[in-house]
């Protein structure tokens, strides 16, 4: 079959075509932002998400996007993707996270065993504009500062800082060689150099206010590192008979042996389809990956809640066994639907929704999980992605940042995000788009706040609804 050509465009070309966008979509152009006058009811919008979803874990998601506008806006990407199809494009593409909100960055660590900091969820990948990521992330964080009470001028600079973080870094990017793009990371190493350099006035003198702000990121990198599946075992598992098997936790951790016939099947045909399940994912990953899975059998698998948003759909963990009972394995299998995003956007080109969740996510990350791959449910229009449950991951607390820590924060998470769209889309031609002004800077800042408005207007109809009884929630799990 010939090969499409490909055309390579010279950089004056690429920014030439960055200017051109300017013209015809302004930078100012999300300043103003208003609902659309027919904009889809928000709570039936969650409810045609529920129609597929495990229904007996339905409430437990309505009650975690119960407690605040916060969480509320973590599991209502959906809604977020009605709004964003409406906004001014400039036609730039890049591969899309689909769900960049603050919460879905964090620590995990390389297949070289070093902690990295990067976007870590992409059950919404897809390519697309890449102002959805930037109005996603930069409107979480102005929802976050209000849920932690700051007031509104520590709110504005928090957001305004995620967005200039964006903005510049892409500005690097743009005069970096494409390899070195490639393999731009944020290290342990680099990531509290940055803290401290953030957290220190020009002088060198640090603030009050940051004192023990690098401590806390040392302490949290020093419990990632503990969280790999020996941990998760002590955590996760119980010695029955000699044996070790997963310890049942009703509702978020229901073992196989447990769930009878509500997956449509006995105890003993799940754990054959979960078998039959990891042969046919292992032909997903490269041949040394799959060489080293192989010398894994599984031991036991359960069905474990997981997240705000992705409640409800399936999920499971399988531990598996090495050597002996002290090497144990867990991996995690996630259902893949269908991304929000594809409703208003182009369709995913892979037909199998796995495959667009790790493709996307290999796209985007500096590095990837060595397990990560995808195989087809046993049941009818059912997909999933593999990966490890716990391979030194970690996240920040965002409900109990201070302003100047989630100041700081947000300039690396910007940052992170533009490395991530840098890989997949032009970082000469988005960066001649946005400027050298602020003016980018302070439009998405400005419809961040009016989407937080409209969040929480959505989160109070939300509440509404299971107050007067149309949804069911269960509060504390």
């Amino acid at each position: 079959m010939a090969e499409s050509r490909i055309k390579h465009r010279s950089v004056e070309e690429r920014i030439a075509k960055g200017k051109s966008c300017r013209k015809k979509t302004p930078v100012s152009s999300p300043t103003g932002w208003v609902p659309d006058p027919g904009r889809p009811d928000p709570v039936a919008l969650l409810e045609e998400q529920n129609r597929t979803r495990e229904q007996d874990l339905v409430p437990v998601r309505h009650g975690r996007m119960l407690a605040s506008p916060f969480t509320f806006y973590r599991g209502a990407a959906k809604i977020m993707a009605a709004d964003l199809k409406d906004t001014p494009r400039a036609g730039l593409i890049t591969q899309l996270c689909g769900d960049a909100h603050l919460s879905n960055f964090g620590v995990f660590a390389s297949p070289e065993r070093n902690l990295l900091f990067d976007l870590n969820d992409f059950d919404e990948t897809l390519p697309g504009p890449f102002e959805y990521d930037v109005k996603r992330m930069s409107a979480s964080f102005t929802i976050a500062a209000q849920n932690n009470a700051f007031t509104r001028t520590e709110t504005h600079d928090v957001t305004l800082t995620a967005v200039r973080a964006y903005r510049e870094a892409m500005a690097e990017f743009a005069q970096m060689r494409t390899l070195d793009i490639w393999y731009a990371q944020l290290s342990e190493e680099q990531l509290l150099e940055t803290i401290n350099m953030a957290a220190s006035t020009p002088k060198g003198k640090t603030l009050k206010k940051a004192e023990g702000l690098e401590q806390t990121a040392r302490k949290n990198i020093a419990k990632a590192r503990t969280r790999d599946s020996l941990q998760a075992l002590s955590k996760l598992g119980e010695l029955v008979d000699g044996k070790y098997r997963i310890v049942s936790q009703p509702p978020i951790v229901i073992p196989a042996r447990e769930l009878g016939g509500s997956l449509g099947m006995s105890a003993d045909e799940l754990e054959h389809v979960i078998s039959e399940q990891l042969r046919s994912y292992r032909a997903t990953l490269q041949d040394d990956r799959r060489h080293l899975l192989e010398r894994f059998e599984v031991i036991d698998v359960a069905r474990k809640v997981v997240g705000v948003g992705s409640v409800g759909t399936r999920a499971f963990i399988a531990l598996l066994q090495g050597r002996d009972q002290e090497d144990p394995l867990f991996l995690q299998l996630k259902e893949a639907t269908q991304s929000v995003l594809e409703d208003h956007l182009p369709k995913s080109k892979f037909k199998q929704p796995g495959e667009r969740v790790v493709q996307g996510q290999r796209m985007m990350q500096a590095a990837s999980d060595i397990f990560l791959g995808w195989t087809k449910g046993a049941q009818e229009n059912r997909y999933l992605y593999w990966r490890q449950l716990r391979d030194m991951k970690g996240s920040a607390v965002v409900e109990g940042m201070k302003p100047l820590n989630m100041t700081i924060y947000a300039g690396i998470c910007g940052w992170t995000l533009a490395r991530a769209h840098a890989r997949s889309g032009d970082p000469v031609a988005i960066a001649a788009y946005m400027g050298k002004s602020a003016k980018f800077d302070v439009s998405i800042t400005d419809f961040s706040e009016r989407y937080a408005d409209q969040n929480e207007q959505d989160y109070r109809a939300f509440a509404n609804a299971v107050r007067s009884g149309r949804l069911e929630a269960v509060e504390g799990l």
